[in-house]
């Protein structure tokens, strides 16, 4: 088994995060998790990547608890599972190709880190992972100056210069417009399939789940409600993820251009009939 999270909680205070959460990953898959707001699917890639600790349960990769670990032994889980947030976390003001490196820092001491003193091979490769991400022209620019999309895939390529096993990403293309998305996810997906690392997303619209993810799996209330294959999330099983009445529509959470043009032009049309 790759990775196992075995009946995991996390309670803050009198809340209940995450309620006895257990799956399996057998493989380096692409896995997506939906669910609406507060359903605790941020939470849970945090116990995972150990930025929370939880509760109570275990969470495994290749037999070895993550959660029992500490000091140089967490920092290189952390190094291994690698985190991907929806704001980018850069630093605005430093250039693209030094937050790439950046993914590098638990390899180094905290005097070359402060100084910028990175090997040139380690610069070589930050540029070769930006160049695979199309973005090897804005090296030297702020990373400030880049747009949303262009930033967070400079976090990803931070990502990958930890050369790490699994990837989380934590609702990655939440702040991004339809076409920036697509280049996102387009990107999480070919890593995944080139590189063949386990990609883990936490994800707010069922098209991107249904398009990029070998697995979704559904949160509601910090329980798991839904686990399976794209083609079993139907309409049905996604109002009962989102506690949704049969009102519910997928067009409305669509990132797809296709699906907010439609929206858009149903908008238009209804406004001509007032």
């Amino acid at each position: 088994m790759l990775l196992s999270v075995e009946n995991v909680s996390k309670v803050f205070g009198g809340n209940v995060a995450v309620d006895s959460v257990s799956f399996s990953i057998e493989k380096p898959a692409f896995v997506g998790i939906i669910g609406r707001s507060g359903a605790g699917k941020s939470t849970l890639l945090r116990m995972v990547n150990r930025l929370t600790d939880a509760s109570s349960g275990a969470i495994r990769f290749e037999g070895r608890d993550v959660l029992s670990l500490g000091g140089s032994a967490k920092r290189a889980w952390q190094s291994d599972c690698a985190m991907i947030f929806q704001q980018f976390n850069l630093v605005p003001r430093m250039d693209v190709v030094s937050n790439v490196l950046h993914g590098t820092l638990n390899r180094h001491s905290a005097f070359a880190t402060f100084f910028n003193l990175y090997p040139t091979a380690d610069i070589h490769r930050a540029i070769d992972i930006l160049d695979r991400l199309g973005i090897a022209e804005q090296a030297a620019k702020r990373a400030e100056a880049l747009s949303g999309g262009q930033q967070q895939r400079v976090a990803i390529a931070r990502a990958l210069m930890q050369d790490p096993r699994i990837i989380l990403a934590d609702e990655p293309i939440a702040s991004l417009d339809p076409m920036n998305a697509q280049v996102v996810m387009d990107a999480l997906r070919r890593i995944h399939e080139e590189d063949g690392r386990m990609v883990v997303a936490n994800l707010h619209t069922l098209d991107t789940a249904r398009r990029y993810c070998d697995r979704v799996i559904g949160m509601r209330a910090g329980r798991i409600v839904f686990d399976g294959t794209p083609g079993q999330l139907t309409t049905g099983v996604a109002r009962d993820i989102y506690g949704a009445d049969a009102s519910f529509s997928e067009s409305a959470t669509s990132t797809s251009i296709e699906a907010l043009d439609a929206n858009a032009r149903a908008m238009m049309e209804e406004a001509e009939l007032l």
